[in-house]
């Protein structure tokens, strides 16, 4: 039994489908008649980065007043699972604030090449400083009520061609050095959200890989929270889908949506996946949503107080 199954079964199928993509850049489609409100997710790893205006990639128009926090590489070099913890709680409340319902970060993967242009975001080449740091993080972020989100899942490790490069790497390696930081996310840090990787993972598309997302993820790490692509980081939708990956970003005016009723539709996707999906949906806006009932005012001072502790 679903959690919102009785919500699910008023819907109509071009209803439950559009749940599946953003409403924009930044947010989740709301359905107002089923009192179904739009979730706002925004950067970031070590700062929230909620823009007053129209979204722009290269992050031109201003933002929010926010901390800036030291990036992971700097917090990862403390050692103080404590004090990184603390760092989450800050960004926790600041996003309660400004309404932030997923707070994407923090960057969970390895380093691997000195070239990569978001080392900084990142903890370490060591998988288990990484996963406890991911850990300590996440596990402050939510007890604002708001979600944080461990990515790049998974084998994201470099920025030249992002975005088709195929990480071919053997099931040990994987597992225990690539993988790990996630799994200490899932099983240590109860993150709700994971973003998946642009790239590919042994010829697959990480947003449509059966053994990383539904094997690995699902069956043995008992993985229960969303999955997010990376902003347009879908590839096939259906098969997204079938994999259990839940929810693209950002807006596709619909298009992929029509997608996934085509499929249910024509028989080649089963209705009740879709229907776990919206759950998984619902569940995080619903969830999120309870963190602005009493929201704090942030103390910006203190807040800074403790990014320079950090340092």
């Amino acid at each position: 039994m679903l959690k919102y199954q009785e919500l699910i079964n008023k819907m109509t199928l071009e209803e439950k489908a559009s749940l599946l993509s953003g409403k924009d850049f930044w947010q989740t489609r709301d359905i107002k008649k089923y009192g179904i409100p739009s979730m706002f997710l925004a950067d970031g790893p070590h700062g929230i980065r909620k823009q007053m205006a129209d979204a722009d990639h290269l992050g031109l128009n201003p933002s929010y007043e926010a901390t800036s926090f030291p990036t992971s590489v700097s917090m990862a070099n403390t050692f103080d699972v404590d004090l990184i913890q603390r760092v989450g709680i800050a960004l926790g409340k600041e996003a309660t604030g400004q309404r932030v319902s997923v707070l994407l970060g923090p960057g969970t993967n390895i380093k691997r090449d000195p070239r990569c242009g978001r080392n900084f975001e990142y903890f370490s080449e060591d998988p288990y400083l990484a996963g406890m740091m991911t850990a300590a993080h996440i596990s402050g972020v939510q007890q604002s009520g708001v979600s944080a989100c461990a990515k790049h899942f998974a084998v994201n490790n470099q920025e030249f061609r992002r975005l088709v490069i195929d990480a071919v790497v053997d099931e040990r390696a994987l597992r225990e050095i690539y993988l790990q930081p996630f799994e200490i996310a899932v099983k240590q840090g109860n993150t709700k959200t994971i973003m998946s990787a642009y790239n590919k993972v042994n010829g697959q598309y990480a947003n449509e890989n059966e053994y990383i997302l539904n094997k690995v993820l699902r069956e043995d790490w008992n993985y229960e929270g969303l999955v997010v692509t990376d902003w347009g980081g879908n590839n096939d939708r259906v098969l997204a889908m079938k994999c259990n990956s839940d929810l693209e970003m950002p807006t596709t005016a619909s298009e992929t949506n029509y997608d996934v009723v085509r499929a249910v539709e024509s028989g080649d996707l089963d209705e009740a996946q879709l229907d776990k999906v919206v759950d998984r949906i619902l569940t995080i806006i619903f969830d999120t949503e309870k963190a602005f009932e009493n929201v704090e005012e942030v103390d910006f001072n203190a807040h800074h107080q403790l990014a320079r502790e950090v340092l």
